[in-house]
Parts: structure tokens; sequence; C-alpha cells
């Protein structure tokens, strides 16, 4: 799968499961990352494929993955193609602003958005602020809430003599990157090294490092495949994400599931995974208090050991992906009644 992002991760867990051969789940990948050309190629490609199996295999169900803006027009399309095969779809809504795209959007297009929740057989959120938000924007849908899910892995070790510190989402302001870097800059840590891995503002963020004189302490990678995501999450004490909005983000739970000490923002679906029990929350946009919880996690071992312990066996309890695909196989059978 070439596709970056939340949703990508998301299919790579749940292809893991029992759920995909127990329901003979075939994807479709309606995106791929690259030029404008190649994006329109890959729907177009996709699409056929698309029609080619509702013809062809006759599903029971079909589960679309929607956010905002052109994936949402990707996948209405889509709806409405299963809706003309009489295929009841099942509406998984991802991103941390599809109620802004929907306030934003013209008339027709809202108007498009509501008949979209309103006529699928389910409708997925991942938490519950998403499912007020949906219900709002169309009250008769059938929502119901599920969260990522994650496999749990082993736990760092936090004992150590440098702590290493990721930041790993699209680099920019909504990720609260350079909130980040300017908090790095203020710290000054002899002891830390951070890596702020992902696509986006990436040259930006690179002469942010080389403007504030951190080249020494911070790493610009760009984006990485997913098996070196991996290596660096393994690799890593503390996981830094102070968004500005978010949805519910994989790399957190990524994070939480390796038991590395986590520090971010309490925005969108974050609250549902992390609060104070297995994790820091600063202010979005708030340098001194993130320079303050890095301080602090670079200070205090026992607390990174603690908070990344507490994480770890919260996505045992509550987000181990044995647990969700269950979730989902429900959903398919309360769907065909």
């Amino acid at each position: 799968m070439s596709t970056r992002g939340g949703v990508a991760s998301f299919v790579r867990q749940m292809r893991d499961t029992p759920l995909w051969a127990e329901w003979d789940i075939r994807h479709v990948a309606t995106h791929r990352d690259g030029s404008v050309a190649t994006k329109i190629g890959t729907y177009a490609i996709s699409l056929f494929v698309y029609c080619l199996r509702l013809m062809v295999d006759r599903p029971s169900i079909v589960h679309l993955h929607m956010s905002s803006s052109g994936s949402f027009l990707r996948k209405y399309l889509c709806q409405l193609i299963a809706r003309f095969a009489r295929v009841p779809v099942v509406v998984h809504v991802h991103g941390s602003d599809f109620g802004v795209f929907y306030e934003r959007s013209p008339k027709l297009l809202r108007s498009a958005i509501r008949a979209s929740l309103g006529s699928a057989a389910a409708v997925i959120a991942l938490g519950e602020p998403w499912a007020v938000a949906l219900r709002d924007i169309a009250p008769r849908a059938r929502i119901t809430v599920v969260p990522n899910a994650i496999r749990p892995a082993r736990a760092v070790d936090q004992r150590c003599d440098e702590v290493r510190m990721l930041f790993l989402g699209r680099v920019g302001e909504r990720k609260g990157t350079f909130t980040l870097l300017e908090a790095w800059h203020r710290l000054k840590p002899d002891n830390a090294h951070l890596v702020v891995a992902g696509d986006g503002e990436v040259e930006r963020a690179r002469r942010t490092v080389a403007e504030l004189g951190l080249e020494q302490s911070v790493e610009v990678t760009g984006w990485l495949s997913p098996q070196r995501i991996a290596e660096l999450i393994e690799q890593s004490h503390v996981f830094v994400l102070p968004s500005h909005r978010e949805g519910q983000p994989m790399a957190v739970l990524e994070a939480m599931a390796h038991g590395l000490c986590v520090i971010t923002s309490p925005v969108g679906g974050i609250p549902d995974l992390i609060d104070e029990r297995c994790g820091m929350l600063v202010p979005p946009g708030a340098v001194e208090p993130l320079a303050a919880a890095l301080d602090r996690v670079l200070r205090e071992n026992e607390l990174r050991a603690r908070l990344g312990a507490a994480a770890l066996d919260r996505v045992r309890a509550e987000f181990d992906i044995e647990v969700v695909w269950r979730r989902f196989a429900r959903i398919y059978r309360e769907v065909l009644g």
C-alpha cells in the first residue's frame, strides 16, 4: 500500500486480523500519493475495479473510509454506485476537519454530505465528539462509535543516557511542528535528540532548525516507509504531537502501543486516547507549557516509564485490535439483519 496516513495504517492493521478472512474482504485503494496525474489515474483505475467487483463479486457490504475534501467526493461517488447496485454501505469517517469541511462547503455539497451520512446503513465515528458532530449534520444517521485500533507491542526500555523523542505526522502548523521546534529551542537540551518525521512542510522545518541552531539535536527526515517508522518508534522514548486540530491519530496509538511517554494536545479525538494518567497534555500552540513538559520528561525517568506503561495498559484494555475487529464484525452482521 503506497498511501500514507491514518487510513492506510488502519487498513494495514485490519488485514492482519481474522475479520479480513471471515468476511472475505477485498480492498480497493482510491488514492495514491504523488502527482495530480498519479492521483487522477489511480482513482480512475480504482473506480473501474470497484465497479467490476460490485458486478462480479456481488459483495454483501461496501465499507467506505471517508474524510473531507477530495476524499469525500471520491467516496460519495462510490457510495452512489453501491446504492445503484443495491449494496448497503458503511461510511467510516476519518480526519479532524470533517465538521469544518461541512460548514465551509457550498449549499449543494452540504446537501450531498447530509445525504451520504443519512443514507448509509451505518456511520462509524472514531469517538463520541465526532458522533455528536455528525449527528448535528445528519440527525437521522445511524452512528456508531468505534475507535482506531492497534496491536500492543513490547514496551520500550526507558532507561537511557540520551532521551530520544519523536514527532510523527504531517509537518506543518496543524500538527504543531513549529510550536515544537520553538519549545525545543527554548529548552536547548543536551541529553536528548528529536526526530521530526513526515511529509508536508519539510523544507520549512529544515530551515527553521537551521535558523534556530538546532542541527546537533534535531533531525528532519521527511516521509519514511512504514518499516522505517516502526523502527523509529521502537528506538524512541517520548512521542510528541502538539496538534492544533486532530482526528484520532494512529501515530499516537502506535506510540502508546510501544509504551512511549506521550506528550500531546487535548484536541479532537486525542482525549479519547490520552489523559493525565497515561500521558501529558499541553494546550495547542502554547510554547512554554510544551517546553515545560519536555523538560519534565527529560529529567524524570520514573515519570517517563510510568506514563509509558500506563499508555500501553490502556491500549491493551481499550484499543487492542483483537477487540476492535470483532466490533466491526458485529456492525456488519447488524447491517445485514
